[in-house]
This record gives structure tokens, sequence and C-alpha cells, in this order.
């Protein structure tokens, strides 16, 4: 076998690797004098490649390690060091790495978890998809997990994958570590992973329950911000959202045959806590919809708020959105926050939580509860209620209120 230990042997330096000659074809290999085993390759090409040549069982492998210059004279030497421990050890290092290379990746998995779980049992199973386009298959905003070997992947790894993108959002790392963990745990299910899941004790950001919804003076720039947008159907879709209710994917993929307008009334099929939903239509949102469905641009389609993509139906107009906040001046409000702007307003004109949780047909009060405690009016207002009551308790009632109408007023000394 050319190149044995022994031939073309010389001290591994930067300079003497940098200086050696390429062959005309093929592979010539070196041999350090420092470290047993370890060569260098160099091709005609001139790529060089650090490997390791010994004999494991009786049989000669040469491992690769790695290409110089990406990989030191030192950092190959440390490398080198450790594989010949692992021999001596009784472990075949060139057989582990043959068994890796058949190993299932990430990615393989991946796609397992997406077509047997995530499309027949999540309704978010889109998500599921952009989340792993997004950060776990590329290291712009995530990690290249899917690459990967599963053998390969350590606790470290997710956790620095849950920190990298937890400083800024901190929400979506939670999320992201969520379907990681998953993942893993349908491959153990399955039989493919037979390890402890890596996910295991990385502990979750804690979160806060969002309570943003439009208040009252924000509701006129903002209904003039909306209908002043010259896209009907992205109009219509915001204005929908806001009149129903509904959950964002619910609205966007409205069709008419759900909708009787002669009944005033929306029949979701399946929604995400996987009941169907009777939508009320107000007389504004019945004024809406019987208007697009006399429009040119719903003729010819299924849905309420027909689209050019795949779909076949609008998707979020995020671009949209922008437009009309920063034209109403309006900060941090999601079209999500239309649904609890819905659930707020109910609360803070007298509607019990039964009410309002039927009406987003929310499954436990608990979600419900959230509505009532954001409308702060009837708080401010049985909050004076009562410290008027205190004040005249005390006697001070109509001192309180000559303060209150004249305040910073001094008194004139006689």
């Amino acid at each position: 076998m050319s190149g044995q230990p022994g031939k073309h042997a010389l001290n591994f330096t930067k300079a003497a690797i940098e200086a050696l000659p390429l062959p005309e074809k093929g592979w010539k290999y070196y041999y350090d004098t420092k470290v047993s085993g370890l060569g260098i390759g160099v091709g005609a090409s001139g790529v060089k490649t650090f490997v390791l040549y010994r004999k494991v069982e009786r049989k000669p492998e040469r491992i690769k390690i790695g290409r110089y210059p990406d990989l030191t004279v030192e950092k190959a030497r440390a490398q080198a060091m450790n594989l010949n421990a692992d021999i001596a050890n009784g472990t075949n290092p060139a057989e582990l790495k043959r068994v890796r290379r058949a190993e299932m990746t990430f990615g393989d998995l991946f796609d397992q978890y997406y077509k047997n779980h995530s499309v027949p049992h999540k309704k978010t199973s889109h998500e599921d998809k952009q989340k792993f386009d997004k950060y776990l298959s590329n290291n712009k905003d995530g990690i290249n997990l899917a690459s990967r070997q599963l053998s390969v992947i350590t606790k470290a790894d997710i956790a620095q994958l849950f920190g990298k993108i937890g400083k800024e959002h901190k929400v979506t790392a939670n999320r992201v570590l969520a379907l990681v963990s998953s993942i893993f745990g349908k491959a153990i299910e399955w039989g493919i992973w037979n390890h402890i899941n890596p996910c295991l004790g990385i502990r979750k950001h804690s979160e806060n329950s969002r309570d943003r919804f439009l208040h009252p003076d924000e509701l006129p720039k903002f209904f003039e911000q909306v209908l002043a947008y010259p896209n009907a159907t992205v109009r219509d879709y915001i204005l929908i959202s806001l009149m129903t209710g509904a959950r964002r994917s619910n609205v966007l993929a409205m069709s008419w045959d759900e909708v009787n307008l002669d009944r005033s009334e929306w029949r979701i099929p399946e929604t995400k806590n996987g009941t169907p939903q009777r939508v009320p239509l107000v007389p504004e949102a019945v004024g809406i919809l019987r208007a697009r469905k006399k429009s040119a641009a719903c003729v010819d389609s299924q849905f309420v708020f027909p689209g050019s993509g795949d779909t076949g139906h609008l998707v979020e107009p995020k671009k949209a959105w922008k437009i009309i906040l920063d034209k109403a001046d309006i900060a941090d409000l999601r079209l999500h926050d239309l649904r609890r702007t819905m659930g707020s307003w109910q609360a803070g004109t007298g509607a019990n939580l039964s009410v309002i949780g039927r009406s987003l047909n929310h499954k436990s009060t608990a979600t419900t509860a959230i509505y009532a405690r954001l409308w702060m009016t009837p708080v401010r207002d049985s909050m004076e209620t009562a410290a008027t009551a205190m004040l005249e308790a005390a006697g001070l009632g109509d001192q309180a209120n000559a303060e209150t109408e004249a305040p910073g007023e001094e008194s004139s000394a006689d």
C-alpha cells in the first residue's frame, strides 16, 4: 500500500506542509515524525487532508481527520492522539465513521415526523415546516441540525440553538425547543432513537400572556387607515377579523359554503381546538360579505378572501398591516390582537365570561379569564366610586371635590 509510515516522513510544520509538491495525479502521503500514524495526503488539485493510518484488528485503516489549513498541525496531532487512544481501548474509529455515514440525519427524521405525525395529527403542521426550514436547516437564524446524524446531536447543540433564537425571540425559542423535543420523542416511540432525548433538562423561557388590544383612543385612526387602504381584499379581511374575533387561519381560509348570510352565521368546520364553531355575524360583517360576494374578485373563487398563491386564498398580509399601523401611529399590535380586541370589548361592555368563551370558541374558562382583566374602565370606575365613598364617610367629600375641581390653586391668606 503506497504511502505507508516510514516512507516520506517529516516533522509536520506549517512551512513544511505548504512546501510539499503536488503529485501529477492521485494522492501522495507524508507521515509525521512526532505522532504515530498521523499523515497528510496531498492531491493533484492542491487539496491537503490529514489522516490517521493504522492497522486495526489486523486490517489497515486510513481515517480522515480533516483538511489543512482548516485544521492546524496542533489540532490534527491532538485528534490523532485521541484516535490512537480509542484504538488502544479496542474501538475502531473507521468503523464508527462508516456507521455514522449510513445513519439517519435529523433532516431524515424530520421528514418522517412531518409525514407520519405532523400532517395527520397537527393543525399547525405548516408551522412545523416553517420552523424547520428557518431554524433547523440553516445557520442564519438557527443551527443546521438537518445535515447532522442523530448520534452527533448533543444537549449542548440544542442549548446553543435555544440560546441563539432566544436572544431576540424567547417565545419562538420555546416553540422550536418543543418541536425538536417532540421529534426526538417520536423517534424514541418509533424505535429509531434509543438514547435520552437531548432536549431533556433545558428550561424554557418564562412567558407572559399577551394583553394587547385596540384601545378606545386608537380606534378612530385605526378605522380611518383600514378603510383608506386601497386593496379591498386586505381591507375586508382585517375588518372581518375584528368583527368576528376568529383566528387568523380560519378567517384567511373562510369559504362561501361556510357562510349563511340569511341567518347571519359563519360555521367553521374545524378549529384549532378540534371542534367546529358557529360565529354570529354582526350586521356590519354581513354587509361586508354581501358586497364581497357581488364583487368580481370573488365570483370564481370558493374563498371569501381569494389569493394567487398555492392555497388559493389570501395569506397573512404582513406588509399591508405594517403600512396601516404606521399611518395610524399604532405600535406593537399584531393581527392576532384583533381577536383579543373583540373579547376585551365584550368584557368591557358587560358580557360575562361564558358568553365571551362561547363567541371565541374557548374550551377553558381560564383562557377566557384574561379578557376580564384587560379592560380597565370598569376597574377605574369601581375604584373611583370606592374612593369617593371613603372620603364621604370621613366627612371629606366636599373638600376632595373642591380640590379636584381646582388643582394647583393655593388658598389665599386672610
